[in-house]
Protein backbone atom coordinates (compact mmCIF):
# COMPACT_ATOMS: atom_id res chain seq x y z
CA UNK A 1 0.00 0.00 0.00
CA UNK A 2 1.04 3.96 -0.72
CA UNK A 3 2.21 6.15 1.58
CA UNK A 4 -0.50 8.67 1.60
CA UNK A 5 0.18 12.58 2.34
CA UNK A 6 -1.50 14.15 4.93
CA UNK A 7 -2.67 17.99 5.12
CA UNK A 8 -4.63 19.58 7.58
CA UNK A 9 -7.87 19.43 6.07
CA UNK A 10 -7.90 15.52 5.03
CA UNK A 11 -5.77 14.36 8.44
CA UNK A 12 -9.19 12.98 10.41
CA UNK A 13 -10.50 11.61 7.35
CA UNK A 14 -7.48 9.46 6.61
CA UNK A 15 -7.06 8.04 10.22
CA UNK A 16 -10.75 7.95 10.82
CA UNK A 17 -10.75 4.41 10.04
CA UNK A 18 -9.01 0.95 10.46
CA UNK A 19 -5.38 1.29 11.67
CA UNK A 20 -3.26 3.96 10.66
CA UNK A 21 0.22 4.81 11.38
CA UNK A 22 1.27 8.56 11.08
CA UNK A 23 4.39 9.70 10.61
CA UNK A 24 4.54 13.77 11.54
CA UNK A 25 8.14 14.76 10.26
CA UNK A 26 9.30 18.13 8.47
CA UNK A 27 12.06 18.79 5.73
CA UNK A 28 14.90 20.02 7.68
CA UNK A 29 14.53 17.05 9.85
CA UNK A 30 17.76 14.86 9.28
CA UNK A 31 16.54 11.45 11.43
CA UNK A 32 12.72 12.14 9.44
CA UNK A 33 14.15 11.97 6.11
CA UNK A 34 16.71 9.13 7.04
CA UNK A 35 13.76 6.94 8.42
CA UNK A 36 11.49 7.94 4.91
CA UNK A 37 12.37 4.83 3.03
CA UNK A 38 11.60 2.74 5.86
CA UNK A 39 8.56 4.40 5.99
CA UNK A 40 7.85 3.09 2.65
CA UNK A 41 8.96 -0.04 3.24
CA UNK A 42 6.62 -0.35 6.15
CA UNK A 43 3.64 0.42 3.96
CA UNK A 44 4.55 -2.27 1.26
CA UNK A 45 5.44 -4.83 3.79
CA UNK A 46 2.21 -3.98 5.65
CA UNK A 47 -1.11 -4.31 3.51
CA UNK A 48 -3.49 -4.06 6.54
CA UNK A 49 -1.89 -1.07 8.22
CA UNK A 50 -1.87 2.12 6.47
CA UNK A 51 0.53 4.90 6.39
CA UNK A 52 -0.12 8.98 6.19
CA UNK A 53 3.25 11.20 6.48
CA UNK A 54 1.66 14.80 8.13
CA UNK A 55 4.36 17.38 6.78
CA UNK A 56 4.72 19.71 10.48
CA UNK A 57 5.58 22.53 8.99
CA UNK A 58 2.31 22.88 6.53
CA UNK A 59 0.22 21.42 9.30
CA UNK A 60 1.33 23.30 12.25
CA UNK A 61 -2.10 23.90 13.96
CA UNK A 62 -2.95 19.44 13.33
CA UNK A 63 0.18 19.06 15.06
CA UNK A 64 -0.55 21.55 18.24
CA UNK A 65 -3.52 19.57 18.57
CA UNK A 66 -1.84 16.13 18.27
CA UNK A 67 0.49 17.68 20.93
CA UNK A 68 3.82 16.68 18.53
CA UNK A 69 6.69 18.28 20.74
CA UNK A 70 9.18 16.82 18.86
CA UNK A 71 10.02 15.62 15.53
CA UNK A 72 10.38 12.47 14.12
CA UNK A 73 7.22 11.26 16.33
CA UNK A 74 5.20 8.49 14.86
CA UNK A 75 1.33 8.12 16.11
CA UNK A 76 -0.47 5.27 15.67
CA UNK A 77 -4.38 5.45 15.58
CA UNK A 78 -7.34 2.73 15.70
CA UNK A 79 -10.68 4.32 13.99
CA UNK A 80 -9.28 7.85 14.89
CA UNK A 81 -8.41 7.22 18.19
CA UNK A 82 -4.80 7.91 19.23
CA UNK A 83 -3.34 4.57 20.95
CA UNK A 84 0.22 4.32 21.22
CA UNK A 85 3.11 7.58 20.21
CA UNK A 86 6.71 7.21 19.79
CA UNK A 87 8.90 10.60 19.58
CA UNK A 88 12.58 10.14 19.24
CA UNK A 89 15.18 12.25 17.84
CA UNK A 90 17.51 9.56 17.59
CA UNK A 91 14.90 6.72 16.49
CA UNK A 92 16.55 4.23 14.06
CA UNK A 93 14.59 1.55 11.92
CA UNK A 94 14.50 -1.04 14.13
CA UNK A 95 13.24 0.33 17.15
CA UNK A 96 10.69 1.83 14.84
CA UNK A 97 9.65 -1.29 13.87
CA UNK A 98 10.02 -2.62 17.60
CA UNK A 99 7.57 -0.18 18.53
CA UNK A 100 5.36 -0.77 15.92
CA UNK A 101 5.55 -4.55 16.63
CA UNK A 102 4.43 -4.03 20.08
CA UNK A 103 2.04 -0.91 19.58
CA UNK A 104 -0.16 -3.54 16.96
CA UNK A 105 0.16 -6.32 19.61
CA UNK A 106 -1.07 -4.38 22.68
CA UNK A 107 -4.92 -3.41 22.27
CA UNK A 108 -4.90 -0.73 25.05
CA UNK A 109 -5.24 2.43 24.55
CA UNK A 110 -2.16 5.18 25.98
CA UNK A 111 -2.62 8.69 27.12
Amino acid sequence: MAVTDATSDNFRDLVSDGTVLVDVWGPDCVPCVALAPHVEQLAEDRPDLAVVKLEAPKARRTCIELRVMTMPTFLLFRDGEEVARISDPELSPAKLHQWLDESLESPEEVS
